[in-house]
């Protein structure tokens, strides 16, 4: 699954380090280019609940490859785009090809680890989401540079479709709930699919304030996520002249690489404090978030690259941290059967946070400037950071009212 993760943020991705050239040859502004990174998040929000409640009810597998080749498929067609609709179109059947895998993966990897293990686990998957993101944007500039924008989606679509019929016959389906040491045998045989309709997994889901909570802060991370994923490419491009193929590089490859080692360490650090708290997951996540905010405001602000390089990998570092957890915390209080579900929702409420991010920046770059936008994100992490450490809060309330006894 982490080759399958690694394509799935390669696909994404290399769209962006050729927005100059398509903006050249499609003759679009900076807003239709917003429009175009927001059609994939949007569709990817839209179909996210869903996909997420049918993966609680489906073989994980069939979703999972499924999805795959589907979205490859799509990005190899993105070649043929001739209009700002036909482009928007091909980016949002891709958000919603690939708004199916993540649930489907997160539960997959809960089932074969047990919460000892389980950050640690779902923090090397992470790692195919920067190594993705690194080999999709250097590659398509690189690409792009030398044979135009086409040749990249052809590649890495053609790449895509080979991988999933290669893993059709290596992914095995594990029984869910397996790894959860606080089922018993006879629990685990209720537990091959959720039956529930998809409003009743929606409440069970939400009956927990601090997945609200958890939702909430998801989509402040991703806005910033998604900000340095759409415009950091043209930024470098546009402020420090870089080539198209160099600009493609640098936007990812110091924050993604730094974003590697964070979440190793982000996985380490929460399971070894979940062993001494059932809060350690939220204190890692907020301890992530918080640190990276002066290394958000230096990236924006500063006008020399050997300081650019800091802030980037001083931010990816700390963000891996974060996104370590992201998932794991959100286990750590929803029920098996609903975890597809959960999983879903997050994803969906996080990109469609994340959607309004590239039109937003562009609408605010226009008049304030690409860098004052960039360093004003610090201020989102620095509030869902101080947020994440009302979790455990959250979470000691509900289990009092829970336990109780009724008037």
């Amino acid at each position: 699954m982490w080759f399958v993760c690694f394509f799935n943020y390669a696909e994404r991705q290399a769209i962006f380090s050729v927005y100059p050239l398509i903006k050249q040859q499609l003759h679009l502004s900076d807003v239709q280019l917003g429009f175009i990174a927001a059609s994939f998040m949007w569709a990817y929000a839209l179909v996210g609940p869903i996909a997420g409640w049918l993966c609680d009810r489906l073989p994980r597998k069939s979703v999972v490859l499924g999805a795959l080749i589907f979205w490859s498929i799509v990005t190899a067609s993105t070649s043929i785009a001739h209009s700002f609709g036909q482009l928007a179109l091909c980016t949002a059947l891709g958000g919603l090809g690939e708004a199916f895998y993540f649930p489907a993966a997160m539960s997959l990897i809960s089932d074969y680890h047990s919460p000892a293990t389980r950050s640690r686990a779902m923090s090397l998957h992470q790692s195919g989401v920067y190594a993705g993101t690194i080999g999709g944007g250097s590659a398509a500039g690189l690409i792009g540079e030398y044979y135009g924008w086409r040749s990249s989606f052809i590649f890495f679509g053609c790449c895509g479709v080979l991988l999933g019929l290669v893993l059709w016959s290596l992914l095995r389906e594990p029984a869910r709930g397996m790894s959860d040491h606080s089922l018993n045998i006879s629990e685990l045989t209720l537990l091959p699919a959720s039956k529930n309709s998809i409003l009743t997994s929606f409440y069970q889901v939400f009956r927990q304030p601090v997945v609200t909570l958890l939702i909430f802060i998801f989509m402040g991370a991703n806005f910033v996520a998604v900000i340095f994923l759409t415009w950091m490419p043209t930024f470098l491009y546009q402020k420090f002249h870089m080539s198209l193929a160099m600009a493609g590089l640098n936007a990812t490859a110091y924050l993604q690489m730094a974003s590697v080692l964070g979440v190793f360490s982000g996985g380490f650090l929460a399971d070894a404090l979940i062993r001494k708290t059932s809060s350690g997951r939220f204190f890692t996540q907020s301890f992530g978030l918080l640190c990276g905010v002066p290394f958000l405001y230096i990236t924006g602000r500063t006008t020399s690259v050997p300081v650019l390089v800091i802030g980037m990998a001083g931010f990816g570092y700390f963000k891996g941290m974060y996104d370590a957890n992201i998932f794991a915390s959100l286990y750590d209080v929803v029920q098996v059967r609903y975890r597809g579900t959960a999983a879903g929702i997050l994803n969906s409420m996080g990109w469609l946070g994340g959607g309004f991010a590239p039109v937003i920046i562009a609408l605010a770059a226009a008049r304030y400037g690409m860098s004052l936008c960039i360093s004003a994100t610090a201020a989102i992490y620095l509030l869902i950071g101080l947020l994440l450490l009302t979790a455990p809060h959250l979470l000691r309330r509900k289990r009092s009212e829970i336990s109780q006894p009724a008037n």
